[in-house]
């Protein structure tokens, strides 16, 4: 098959990007054709390795220009973007020739289902069906929000299949039709497991509101003087660190947390873990809890919306929090790293639990779902 992927960037070492740098590369090892259409790359450098026979063309709209000014700005320039995006969109398309044509839920979504180009759509979303909602924003951006999170639904309608990432979210969506739940995938592991003597605490995402890391800090505030060797480290960056380091100067656990920045070896960075943390607001699958269970360590998650509940069996294979709880996920994570027993028990159950996210499990769901979708009539 000819499948394009639009998608805003790849220069952002985030959990969608590598998502899809995984599959396009499982695809063209398959015998198939992957060309990825972004909008904000510009020549940056991608964030996660891509096999040399997947095309990458960016359009050059510059949506991002934007971010960051006022909601005026953002509507004055928003249509011409659209309609550029459109043109230069409706080219590549017509250039390319794909059978397949998958949104990211990226900017080209209210796009793609008007290019009448031969491709069949398909819609695949990394959030939840009310990210937009979880902003809590008021004013006019909690205008937009509660508008916008409106339209996706009739967006995601629009498409000839549509994929979420957990069976809660699927209920979300209500009258959009086809809608498949196909799980993340995972392309690396450990077979035999960490060793979780480590004393590491890992938390990994953009240092930004959706992650919560604020209430990380917070509960290692109140166990700290009980967490005396292990160190608490943030692989990540983004627009709150300052304001992160900040906090953990206050709450006096400087010397207990390291801020790593984006790490690129993550491997690396899995390995030398015990514990996994997620203080998210909300997620769609967090990856960094599949990947955690790749190689054998267990974790202790906020039970967010969504993907938590679905990865983490509560007792088993770490703890699952009741969401905003922080005094209970310092609980949690205190029991963790103060039983070495419990600890080794839970980390050879998320191992085991780790087959189903497995790349060999996970994309031939997408090929059945490709191929079901270019054989159903238009």
């Amino acid at each position: 098959m000819r499948i394009v992927y639009n998608i805003a960037g790849f220069y952002r070492p985030a959990g969608m990007e590598r998502v899809l740098a995984d599959k396009a590369n499982w695809l063209v090892r398959h015998g198939h054709e992957v060309t990825i259409l972004t909008t904000e790359q510009k020549e940056r450098p991608y964030a996660f390795p891509l096999d040399e026979r997947i095309r990458v063309r960016d359009l050059w709209i510059g949506y991002e220009d934007n971010n960051g000014g006022s909601l005026l700005d953002k509507v004055l320039h928003y249509p011409a973007k659209q309609r550029l995006h459109r043109r230069r969109l409706g080219q590549a398309l017509e250039e390319i020739r794909p059978d397949i044509t998958v949104s990211m839920f990226c900017n080209e979504v209210n796009l793609l289902p008007r290019i009448k180009d031969g491709s069949r759509k398909v819609l695949e979303v990394h959030f939840s069906r009310f990210k937009r909602l979880q902003y809590r924003r008021t004013g006019l951006w909690g205008l937009v929000d509660r508008y916008r999170s409106r339209q996706d639904e009739r967006l995601a309608a629009r498409y000839d299949r549509f994929v979420v990432l957990t069976e809660a979210d699927k209920l979300n969506w209500g009258n959009v039709h086809d809608v498949t739940v196909i799980l993340n995938p995972i392309c690396f592991h450990s077979t035999a497991g960490n060793s979780l003597d480590t004393k590491t605490v890992l938390a990994v995402g953009r240092l930004a509101y959706q992650k919560g890391f604020d209430r990380l800090l917070e509960a290692w505030g109140k166990i700290a003087v009980h967490a005396q060797g292990w160190t608490l480290v943030f692989a990540g960056d983004g627009e709150l660190r300052e304001e992160l380091e900040a906090q953990a100067g206050r709450l006096g656990i400087k010397d207990q947390v390291r801020f790593a920045g984006n790490v690129k070896d993550m491997v690396s960075c899995y390995a030398n873990a015990s514990i996994v943390a997620l203080t998210s607001h909300y997620e769609g699958l967090p990856m960094v809890l599949l990947e955690s269970q790749a190689f054998g360590i267990p974790a202790v998650s906020f039970d967010c919306p969504c993907g938590p509940s679905e990865v983490i069996r509560d007792g088993e294979n770490g703890f699952l929090v009741p969401e905003g709880d922080v005094d209970a996920f310092a609980d949690a994570l205190l029991r963790i790293m103060n039983n070495d027993e419990e600890r080794a028990r839970m980390g050879k159950n998320a191992l085991r639990d780790a087959r189903r996210w497995d790349i060999e499990t996970i994309m031939p769901q997408w090929i059945r779902l490709f191929e079901e979708t270019l054989s159903s009539q238009r």
